[in-house]
């Protein structure tokens, strides 16, 4: 320990000819404690709804989504999928085709999505394991319609009835416009095309699109859009487990060529994940802002010490002490402080994430969770410890060149 730290070492912890810097010092120790435990929490609260939504998003998302760069459909061909096959850990493909369309329940009209999928989808997600009320069947043979899964909001908001057999849904799509700009009603037919099913399950999904959206089966989405064979607007890939990896992803990006998009679970929903991570940026910065305004007590207490330790410093000078190793002094007297403070921060912030997580102090009743959800990374303890020791080094450059611009000779009262 060289001589600077052990004069700030005995500075910060030495008995103080007045009990009022004492005290100061406490506070300034405490406050950055507080900021400290406070930025920690802030950041554990949206690594806890991150992983809430990330968990989510894992029920009926893909291991990997593929989709054509330009345009919203393209055709999957045999050349293709032998090209999917022969990635390495590709395990299901299923196609997918997806639409806006209007639909109509009993007098009851909404707007969502439409998705025609084929017999692989329930295998990439196991919905049909969801299904909260009647059953997964998009064939129904029982009836003249085919069947139909609705998600949980479209059913409540049309009042559906998976066990009525009697109400059909009605399924409205736009026709494709005319070659030449021309509209289809100077034809004489309907400007969209119409189809009934018979909703016969509902699924209960956290997730947006499946909450709003409708599934029937994908010739008949063919039909209803129309559409040729084999055109699908995404293709639905399931993974063998341990190749859900960045290599695996990477193969089929060099599969596919520049004209697709490979998403993975995650990319699938990263506008979500982007906007949690600037509302976390947001926090974060506005605790900083808190700790900056809680280091002026950092400030007020050091320039106390050195007041009280001006006599100290005109004798140090006098042995031939540089002032740099003055200022030196009082800068890791600052920094000490921050590090008492941030220490007693993780204790402060560790001690709130167990009650939080064990007996829930803090509810958040209506939502995904019962109460609010913390979730700790290492990278976030580095980040407030670079921030707040960064904060007190700048707090302390004021009366540390104070101190190193005391004069040599004290005048006695």
């Amino acid at each position: 320990m060289n001589l600077p730290q052990r004069m700030a070492w005995r500075y910060l912890f030495a008995r103080k000819s007045t009990n009022a810097i004492n005290i100061i010092t406490f506070v300034a120790a405490f406050g950055v404690a507080v900021g400290a435990a406070a930025l920690i929490i802030a950041l554990s609260v949206f690594n806890g709804f991150e992983d809430i939504f990330v968990g989510l998003f894992n029920n009926l998302n893909p291991d990997v989504r593929i989709t054509a760069v330009e345009g919203k459909t393209f055709t999957a061909d045999d050349e293709l999928m032998q090209r999917l096959r022969g990635v390495e850990g590709v395990q299901i493909i299923s196609e997918t085709l997806e639409e806006t369309a209007r639909f109509q329940y009993a007098g009851h009209q909404a707007f969502g999505p439409l998705k025609g999928v084929d017999h692989n989808y329930p295998s990439i997600n196991g919905i049909d394991t969801m299904i909260e009320e009647g059953k997964y069947d998009l064939d129904y043979p029982q009836v003249s319609a085919l069947g139909a899964i609705v998600g949980k909001n479209l059913a409540q908001e049309l009042l559906i009835d998976p066990y009525n057999q009697f109400n059909a849904l009605s399924i409205y799509v736009p026709r494709p416009r005319t070659r030449g700009g021309g509209t289809i009603l100077a034809s004489g037919r309907l400007p969209y095309q119409v189809r009934e099913v018979l909703p016969v399950g509902i699924v209960r999904s956290q997730e947006a699109f499946e909450n709003q959206a409708v599934l029937i089966k994908l010739d008949l989405a063919r039909e209803i859009m129309g559409v040729e064979e084999g055109v699908v607007s995404g293709l639905e890939l399931r993974l063998a487990p341990g190749f859900t990896n960045p290599a695996t992803y990477r193969r089929l990006k060099e599969a596919l060529g520049d004209e697709f998009t490979v998403r993975n679970r995650f990319e699938q929903e990263n506008s979500i994940l982007k906007l949690m991570r600037v509302e976390k940026y947001v926090a974060y910065s506005i605790v900083c802002l808190m700790m900056v305004l809680i280091s002026f007590n950092l400030i007020g207490a050091l320039w106390m010490i050195v007041l009280e330790k001006r006599k100290d410093i005109v004798i140090l000078r006098s042995l031939g002490m540089a002032t740099t190793d003055i200022r030196n002094v009082f800068l890791r007297v600052g920094l000490l402080i921050c590090l008492l403070g941030l220490l007693a921060g993780f204790i402060l912030a560790t001690v709130v994430y167990l009650l939080q997580t064990h007996y829930g102090i803090v509810g958040l009743p209506g939502t995904l969770a019962e109460a609010y959800p913390l979730a700790f990374r290492p990278l976030d303890f580095l980040v407030v410890t670079v921030t707040v020791l960064v904060i007190g080094l700048i707090a302390s450059i004021l009366p540390a060149r104070r101190a190193e611009s005391v004069e040599l000779a004290v005048k006695e009262g």
